[in-house]
């Protein structure tokens, strides 16, 4: 593609250098050849761009780009990902079922869908159209797939999970397993509570490589339209998730929680049973939240507090050693400092 061409198509960005050179991908500046595409954040990548043989760039606006043909852009990040959608499109197979795939007499499979070698698709499902489910998916009984969805492989949906529209299901999701209930019987032993409930991803989710969704006890578990949720992460059931959130890699959300609108919980964070948190809620990594917070909140550490205190309190906890040195000290002048066998 034409940069000229490739910057009205993110929106009429300006070129500066040769419009009419070509690339054909993109590709990062120490991997990067002649006919490729990389991007700037910002002039400390200068070092990075000197020594690397990048064809043309996505810079922002006054960053160097020693002579190199560029498309100016504030949002570097942004545009060079909607370069490479339409640079490196996604292969999508071919419509239909796979002659090694098992699809239910009572199923419906819309004539658009495909589905790949050794899937399933249970009874009563309904998969929508242009949909793909790649080799190994496994949909139990009364599924309901959106249309556009991609489901990759060994991804197992269980029955009555229900699927908006565009959503992206990577390798080993498992959505609608039992959730962790159980109560303790006459004799004090595990007796299992059953799980009737379904769990419900609405329009433009993506649920990342073996992350868990599990169905509600009763009612729904929800994930809200355009949620993301990354690698390796838990939803207890019953939980419900609010629009635009995001909740990343290894974090657990703990049964009942209700989260938001566009909160998020960075890594290994996460939040105890029946919770609520409020709108635009930010939970740092390794967060852990063991009581509501409103909207608008900011939190750090086990147990999560407020960022500011979050912050003072690790500034005091590494002044710890020179201030029990200064105790030591002081304790010497007035005659009373520890033995040795003591101190050690």
């Amino acid at each position: 593609m034409r940069l000229d061409e490739l910057a009205e198509r993110l929106g009429g960005r300006a070129v500066e250098g040769d419009a009419a050179t070509r690339v054909r991908g993109v590709a990062a500046l120490d991997e990067g050849g002649p006919d490729q595409l990389g991007f700037l954040r910002s002039a400390r990548n200068a070092g990075a761009l000197a020594a690397s043989r990048i064809g043309a760039l996505i810079a922002p606006p006054g960053v160097p780009v020693g002579g190199r043909p560029v498309i100016r852009s504030a949002s570097p990040n942004l545009d060079i990902a909607r370069a490479a959608r339409m640079l490196a499109p996604e292969l999508r197979p071919t419509p239909g079922v796979h002659p090694r795939a098992v699809v239910d007499p009572s199923a419906e499979v819309h004539p658009e869908a495909s589905v790949g070698a050794c899937a399933v698709v249970g009874p009563r499902s309904r998969i929508g159209a242009r949909t793909v489910l790649h080799a190994n998916v496994t949909i139990y009984a009364e599924v309901e797939v959106g249309a556009d969805c991609e489901i990759h492989a060994g991804a197992v949906l269980r029955e009555g999970t229900r699927l908006g529209e565009r959503v992206i299901l990577q390798p080993g999701v498992v959505l609608g397993g039992d959730g962790f209930g159980y109560e303790f019987d006459e004799q004090g032993r595990f007796e299992k509570v059953p799980q009737l409930g379904v769990v419900v991803l609405e329009d433009d989710v993506e649920v990342g490589a073996n992350t868990t969704v599990d169905r509600a006890r009763f009612g729904e578990t929800r994930i809200g339209r355009g949620v993301k949720l990354d690698n390796l992460v838990q939803i207890a059931h019953n939980v419900k998730i609010g629009e635009g959130s995001a909740v990343v890699a290894q974090s657990g959300i703990a049964g009942s929680t209700v989260i938001g609108k566009r909160v998020f919980f960075m890594a290994q964070s996460g939040a105890a049973n029946g919770l609520a948190v409020g709108d635009g809620s930010f939970v740092g990594v390794r967060g852990g939240v063991i009581q509501d917070l409103p909207a608008g909140s900011r939190v750090w550490g086990m147990p999560a507090v407020a960022e500011r205190s979050w912050h003072r309190a690790m500034i005091a906890l590494y002044k710890l050693p020179e201030l029990a040195r200064r105790v030591r000290r002081l304790e010497r002048r007035v005659g009373g400092a520890p033995d040795e066998d003591e101190e050690r």
